[in-house]
């Protein structure tokens, strides 16, 4: 089969592909969903496993292709179902997706593989009941990083590993760190392997990997979007959110997977209805707006320093007023305090325990935390490469934790320091509407409130800048190429204007569009290659 070259033309680059790009050409009829799935399958098979093998994706969904025909059918026979009608999505792999569909659901583990879950997560069945087809999961830190290591309380597992996925590596230079537990969703939405995915964050696992991997990243507030049926670290932080490769679409899914749901009764909480977040994209949002620096949070990282002092002159000239310094009150407090340490290790005990009772049938009978410890104790040379499979740390620290008078303290700390006397006080003192931070400085605060941040690209390492680290066995933090984003933070339930000033201030820069991926971690695949076969 050929094509007209006007009508080649007119058919998205599955690079950097919106959603709405995607829909428009499925409205039209110029592509159907099962070849949009094909071709997001064919770019997986081309770069997880072999070529530069960025081991983004776990596995991938056996029926996405039949899922597909029927939703091309249904959009014959009875209309569209809206903006998400047979788009493709991935999803981090501790987000529950209907057993018979024939994915797992493991946060990267063999201790959960052929686990059967109730039900999809309550973000999942949103989102399909919307029509998005879930084509893969996406690869993690093992357990979402509570294995040996966990955000800046580090073991000796590195992130973006599991015993299931492998070691993830950032589409930006080879062998680089691509930041996080939400590794896989970022990476493989840098390159298009997806039309967008889903992470989930406690502390930081949305908005670092959205920045290492030049994509749109929406941790939203903490009650806005259900937990239920997502593998948990901690009730009080984990939050489910968006990783796109614009704020547009990353706004779009939000709309989508938000709202109450009595499974996670935090939501249930919500104020008032959820709004419409497509409502808040606006090229003008920032005139008038007054943004903080919080300049003592910035530490150590020269040219991301640089790249965000020259950003705000852009923010200035759309209108937004910059208070600079906007320091927390509670600055040092923040960077000292050891409560969230102690809230994580009681949470993720009391809530993976309950999250696992709840599993219809677990085959290798890991029903505690107690028994999965056992299990990685049996087969420890067989789960992750040495050094790191004998390491067990944060489990065993989560274990021994206990329900008590020093939990609850800790809890109400965490409280104080990051809304009252964190993020709250800081908006109130200087008269604030929202904080920015490069994202290498920002989840702090947000996790331990339970507050939005909103990662978008700012820019990239320098082609000269020295390798680091420099030991052969470890990744790359610092590399040519590599990406770097700016948070947007505000308070609880601000995603709207968030939204709005990330939207504005994406649109005035473009920065996702200076840079591609090196040139090996780019799929080949496009929509033609797969149309010509039939």
């Amino acid at each position: 089969m050929t094509f007209k070259a006007s009508y080649v033309a007119a058919l998205p680059d599955l690079y950097e592909a919106s959603i709405v790009e995607l829909q428009d050409g499925l409205v039209k009829g110029h592509f159907t969903s099962v070849q949009l799935v094909k071709a997001y399958l064919n770019r997986i098979e081309e770069v997880n496993l072999k070529g530069p093998a960025l081991h983004a994706v776990i596995e991938t969904n056996p029926i996405a292709l039949s899922q597909a025909a029927a939703l091309d059918d249904e959009r014959k026979d009875k209309g569209s179902r809206g903006p998400l009608h047979g788009i493709p999505l991935l999803l981090k792999d501790n987000i529950a997706t209907l057993h018979e569909e024939g994915m797992n659901t493991t946060a990267g583990s063999y201790a959960l593989l052929g686990s059967v879950v109730p039900r999809d997560a309550f973000a999942a069945a949103k989102l399909r009941e919307a029509g998005a087809i879930f084509i893969g999961k996406s690869n993690l830190s093992e357990w979402s990083g509570m294995r040996g290591e966990w955000g800046h309380f580090k073991g000796q597992v590195p992130d973006a590993l599991s015993e299931r996925g492998g070691q993830t590596f950032s589409p930006y230079y080879p062998n680089a760190r691509p930041s996080s537990s939400s590794s896989g969703s970022g990476v493989a939405t840098a390159i298009g392997l997806a039309a967008g995915s889903l992470g989930s964050e406690t502390h930081g696992s949305i908005v670092f990997p959205s920045s290492r991997n030049n994509v749109v990243g929406i941790k939203p507030t903490v009650g806005l979007v259900s937990r239920s049926g997502v593998i948990p670290i901690s009730s009080h932080q984990d939050t489910v959110g968006p990783m796109c490769r614009s704020v547009t679409d990353a706004a779009l899914l939000l709309n989508f997977m938000a709202g109450p749901d009595p499974r996670d009764e935090v939501t249930l909480h919500q104020p008032g209805l959820v709004p419409d977040y497509m409502k808040a994209l606006d090229k003008n949002a920032l005139k008038g707006a007054r943004l903080g620096v919080p300049r003592s949070f910035i530490r150590n990282t020269k040219v991301i320093e640089e790249t965000f002092n020259s950003a705000l002159d852009v923010f200035r000239a759309l209108g937004a007023e910059i208070v600079d310094h906007a320091d927390f009150p509670d600055t040092e407090e923040l960077l000292t305090s050891k409560a969230e340490k102690r809230v994580l290790d009681v949470d993720f005990k009391v809530d993976l325990n309950k999250y696992l009772s709840e599993l219809v049938d677990v085959p290798t009978g890991v029903k505690t935390l107690a028994a999965l410890i056992e299990f990685s104790e049996k087969r420890a040379d067989l789960n992750l490469p040495p050094p790191f499979y004998n390491d067990q740390s944060q489990f065993k620290q989560s274990e021994a934790s206990q329900v008590d008078d020093a939990y609850f303290s800790a809890l109400a700390e965490d409280f104080d320091l990051g809304r009252t006397k964190g993020i709250d006080a800081t908006l109130a003192q200087f008269n604030l509407d929202a904080i920015i931070l490069p994202t290498e400085h920002a989840p702090g605060p947000a996790a331990i409130a339970g507050y939005p941040l909103i990662s978008v690209p700012l820019g990239f390492q320098p082609d000269d800048v020295e390798l680091l680290p420099v030991t052969p066995s470890s990744l790359y933090t610092q590399a040519p190429g590599l990406p770097f984003g700016i948070v947007f933070m505000g308070t609880a339930y601000s995603e709207f204007k968030l939204i709005g000033y990330a939207y504005a201030f994406e649109q005035a820069t473009h920065v996702r569009l200076q840079r591609r991926a090196y040139d090996d971690a780019i799929p080949r695949t496009q929509l033609t290659d797969v149309m010509s076969q039939l």
